[in-house]
């Protein structure tokens, strides 16, 4: 463990606003992965995920005077980036999904850093398959959620943050974000129970 990884993200903030390039990698470092992970799972598209990356750190350290202390940094970063990404997805409509469920030629670190795996206590290899073959199913019907289910489902989900933070990333009240979760649940099983039948 090295000495930059003892440091707060509070902390490195300060310093960023500051003016301390250190501290702007050192965030970079620390939320680029995570970022890229949460807009890919949500256009399925690699190389625009990295675009929206990439505009999503922009406005994070123009916007650096702007961060409220009182909030998480990853919640403020990861509010920007989703309201970047349904904005995209908005302007664009696109389908996220490709018809075949292809991954766009991304490299074996974004499939590991983005792939849902299904968690299975046996080694045998058929039953490894099937969980895999599950995994792909779920990441496709995720991608064909509406944008606010799709974000509140991966944020819940995926990202594994509490109700209370994903509703102050999405701004919306603690309700509507469980609804949004508990309707995305019931869409995602309806898609899966048509898949699997």
């Amino acid at each position: 463990m090295n000495a930059t990884s003892l440091i707060t993200d509070h902390d490195l903030v300060v310093r960023a606003q500051k003016g301390s390039e250190k501290a702007y990698r050192e965030l970079l470092d620390r939320y680029q992965r995570p970022v890229f992970s949460l807009i890919y799972r949500m256009v399925r598209d690699r190389e625009q995920a990295e675009d929206l990356g990439q505009e999503t750190f922009v406005r994070v350290f123009n916007n650096i005077d702007r961060y409220d202390p009182a909030y998480k940094f990853s919640s403020w970063i990861f509010k920007i980036a989703t309201n970047l990404t349904i904005d995209f997805i908005r302007r664009k409509e696109i389908q996220t999904v490709s018809i075949d469920g292809s991954r766009y030629a991304t490299s074996a670190e974004d499939i590991e850093a983005s792939t849902i795996t299904v968690e299975s206590d046996d080694e045998n290899p058929e039953e490894l398959l099937e969980a895999r073959e599950l995994g792909a199913e779920i990441e496709q019907a995720i991608g064909r959620l509406r944008p606010e289910y799709r974000q509140a489902i991966v944020l819940r989900h995926i990202e594994d943050l509490p109700y209370e933070e994903i509703a102050q990333i999405m701004a919306l009240p603690l309700g509507t974000v469980k609804t949004y979760i508990h309707r995305g649940r019931k869409e995602l099983q309806e898609m899966l129970a048509h898949t699997r039948v």
